[in-house]
């Protein structure tokens, strides 16, 4: 299987480090991908519409997407049971525990692009704000209700931890670790993991 992109994306990396949880490492590689925000990739467009990392191709050849997707086939691929539990109420509880990391990812690199690639004169202020308002919300969410959950190793902790490294790696003026001392806990204990060493990202 190849996974398309490229390890500085939340998305990508945290498809990546699934893959490697799984014991899929011989079966997945890393294809850099060449497109921006603003350039499209020919190649990938003809594996999905959307055009976006992460593109995984499957060993016959079909292209799967986004990262949610991508990483629970990774774990039908491997058979593992755990990481997403067919339990109802632990499933559903992982489902949004992945969603809520997945919107903080989205907001973070909307901001981003709004802040560092936006030419100055043509940033919107209020989304600004709104995209600052909802990241710190989803960091007090994790850090008040979902330590359970993160105490263990699932598709939303792989998540969680992989949008806390991005927000080190491009937004740490924000500061995320003040006044969360169970989340940053939890990073520094993730961050160790071989999966996530292996799959660390570049220099900033």
């Amino acid at each position: 299987m190849k996974l398309h992109g490229a390890l500085n994306s939340p998305y990508v990396r945290m498809c990546m480090v699934t893959a490697l949880e799984a014991g899929l490492q011989d079966r997945v590689t890393l294809v850099p991908a060449d497109l921006t925000f603003t350039k499209a990739d020919p190649k990938l467009e003809k594996l999905s519409a959307i055009g976006k990392i992460p593109i995984l191709e499957t060993e016959h050849g079909h292209g799967l997407h986004d990262s949610r997707v991508i990483m629970e086939y990774l774990c039908h691929t491997a058979g593992n049971k755990t990481f997403l539990p067919d339990d109802g109420v632990k499933r559903f509880r992982i489902l949004t525990l992945l969603a809520l990391a997945q919107g903080l990812s989205d907001a973070t690199v909307s901001l981003r692009i709004e802040t560092s690639s936006r030419p100055q004169g043509l940033q919107w202020s209020a989304l600004i704000d709104r995209l600052t308002f909802r990241i710190y919300a989803c960091l007090d969410d994790l850090e008040q209700n979902w330590a359970h959950e993160l105490q263990s190793v699932n598709l939303a902790s792989i998540a969680t931890a992989c949008t806390l490294g991005y927000l080190d790696f491009r937004m740490d003026h924000m500061k995320w670790r003040n006044g969360r001392p169970e989340l940053e806990k939890f990073a520094k204990g993730f961050n160790a993991r071989a999966s996530m060493i292996a799959a660390g990202l570049p220099a900033a």
